[in-house]
């Protein structure tokens, strides 16, 4: 794309960064969109990423489809009464999150985007934690595109070759102006992902892929934009997860520099304001080589605004904000309250009150509540992790002797008080299987020298219930192992050719989130023994393990048996008393 200028600071505000080689001192040149007349091009980027199933308002009455629709509704108004056009972009995740939409394969969800009127999306990691079959319907119910260049798989005529799998960009016509839109999914997909869902796609580079997709479309598009589900990472500094948009823009050198206008992001949920934001204030998005990155927090609690003119061959961003959905701060409102729109609201109250009742019968209560949200169980052990563990391990009827549980399918906390299925599946919403495996003490301490050192901070990051060990970071090896016996009455040492017995789940099982593989002809471990054909599923584990649970102590549980023992893991060589984090 010649002569891109893109300008674009706070609501509000503009500034001049050059996008290539401008010709302002063009004798025809015009200052002004006003001044360009009809040759002036005006549209408005809205976008949203990772709803993880909030098709419905939160129980403080925050986001839902039915109130973005309001939202979209008055800004393509707006913007139509000026003469532009919208297009309206999701970073990706849609499914995975609440119980109401797991259970309906997240459907819910794709007919609140048709009503708002989704131009497109990208192809987010927990797109793929069903079987293909369900993104498949996904697909046909909605009524714009999935989009991913950098998802492929073997040519069915031609194993030497890889082919894509979804279509990899769409080129919107506004007015007289092409806009060139490429989908780019997270390479960490291939680690986070369900490895029996992707375990046939290959997961390209980014940046490359970035690259052919402009060479392959050329001049068939003016301006250049890509939706994302790489997350934000700032400076770059994206640590144990795939790099990200930040990366993208900066790898964008030679003759592709200044060809990327915007990145619309996701996965990484959180909002690229470099000011110092506020809720309803101004946000001044983070630019990186003459690209401006957008991401609007998670689960529709914000629609991100970008107002842009293209004239003389170059783009100006006029403004960007992030538009509160019915947000709270301190039980307020941010903003002006939304109204939703009532056909949009009943249309998907049909969905919502399905399985209401079986959803909300508490199950068991408990005093205290139970720690699961994504910044704490990521990076230390919890109570609510080891009694995930815990319910595993009671599923082998006193014949496994720990159980090991990766952080990231624990999925939020469960206040104290009444414990409900909701909570249970919304805990664990992926409904993987509880696996049982048998291994040799030699293989054992071997297995857990890579699954004890799995960076803190990340999905991998273990979650154990009824071992005790000294970890070696830097060596990724394990000492002093002590498992419970079958009974889980005592701890005693391992003996190299002894046989244990461990509960994960087959997640994990079969290499998810960099776990050694259990599963097929390639096993990391071919001498264990692997019993996957229980049909345990892990939220009716969890659930099963509340009641009986509840059933020793009158209905409450007593949760001291699950608070977390910092002597029971030792971690050498690390920055942090709870996981490996390697100086």
């Amino acid at each position: 794309m010649k002569n891109l200028l893109l300008k674009g600071a706070a609501v509000a505000l503009a500034c001049a960064a050059l996008f290539g080689c401008g010709s302002s001192h063009d004798k025809n040149t015009e200052s002004s969109c006003a001044t360009a007349g009809d040759k002036c091009v005006k549209f408005t980027i809205l976008h949203t990423n990772d709803n993880h199933g909030r098709f419905w308002v939160d129980k403080d009455g925050q986001g839902g489809m039915a109130a973005r629709k309001a939202v979209v509704d008055k800004v393509r108004e707006e913007v139509k009464d000026k003469g532009g056009t919208v297009l309206l972009l999701s970073g990706g995740d849609i499914n995975t999150g609440v119980p109401e939409s797991d259970l309906q394969d997240a459907i819910p969800d794709f007919v609140g985007m048709n009503l708002v009127g989704y131009d497109a999306m990208v192809l987010g990691n927990h797109e793929f934690d069903n079987p293909k079959s369900v993104l498949d319907k996904q697909a046909d119910t909605a009524d714009f595109p999935f989009l991913s260049a950098n998802i492929y798989q073997k040519d069915p005529d031609d194993n030497t070759k890889l082919e894509r799998v979804f279509t990899p960009y769409k080129i919107f016509t506004v007015g007289s102006l092409k806009i060139a839109v490429i989908g780019l999914t997270t390479t960490d997909t291939k680690t986070i992902g369900n490895p029996q869902f992707v375990g046939d796609y290959t997961f390209t580079n980014p940046v490359d892929e970035t690259k052919k997709v402009i060479d392959e479309i050329g001049d068939k598009a003016n301006v250049f934009m890509a939706v994302t589900h790489m997350g934000y990472f700032k400076n770059a500094q994206h640590g144990s997860n795939a790099p990200g948009d930040v990366t993208l823009a900066r790898g964008l050198t030679d003759k592709y520099a200044n060809k990327l206008a915007a990145i619309i992001g996701g996965h990484s949920q959180n909002l690229t304001c470099t000011n110092d934001y506020t809720p309803g204030g101004a946000c001044t998005p983070d630019r990186q080589n003459n690209t401006y990155i957008f991401q609007a927090g998670d689960w529709g609690k914000y629609v991100g605004r970008a107002d842009f003119e293209y004239y003389n061959n170059t783009l100006h961003m006029v403004s960007y904000s992030l538009i509160p959905v019915n947000l709270k701060v301190d039980d307020k409102v941010v903003g002006d309250p939304v109204t939703p729109d009532l056909n949009t609201q009943e249309i998907l109250r049909t969905y919502q009150i399905k399985g209401q009742d079986e959803l909300s019968d508490p199950i068991a209560k408990t005093t205290v509540a139970l720690q699961g949200d994504r910044s704490v169980v990521r990076g230390q052990q919890t109570n609510l992790g080891k009694f995930i563990a815990a319910a595993q391990v009671a599923t082998q009827n006193n014949r496994a002797n720990f159980g090991v549980m990766n952080s990231g399918g624990v999925r939020a906390s469960i206040a104290a008080g009444d414990v409900t299925t909701r909570d249970v599946r919304t805990v664990q919403p992926f409904e993987n299987e509880v696996y049982k495996v048998t291994m040799t003490g030699a293989d054992l301490k071997k297995y857990l020298g890579t699954v004890a050192t799995i960076q803190a901070g990340s999905g991998g990051y273990a979650q154990f219930y009824g071992i005790k060990m000294t970890i070696n970071c830097t060596g990724r090896s394990v000492d002093n192992v002590q498992v419970k016996d079958v009974d889980d009455n005592d701890y005693s040492a391992i003996a190299d050719a002894t046989k244990y017995v461990f509960t994960i789940p087959s997640f994990s099982a079969s290499g998810g989130d960099s776990y050694p593989k259990l599963t097929g002809s390639d096993s990391a471990f071919p001498n264990a023994e692997l019993d996957s054909a229980q049909g345990i599923v892990d939220w009716v584990a969890l659930s099963d393990f509340f009641k009986s649970e509840a059933a020793k102590n009158n209905g409450t549980v007593d949760l001291a048996p699950y608070a977390p023992v910092a002597s029971d893991l030792v971690y050498e060589n690390s920055s942090s008393n709870n996981g490996c984090v390697i100086p």
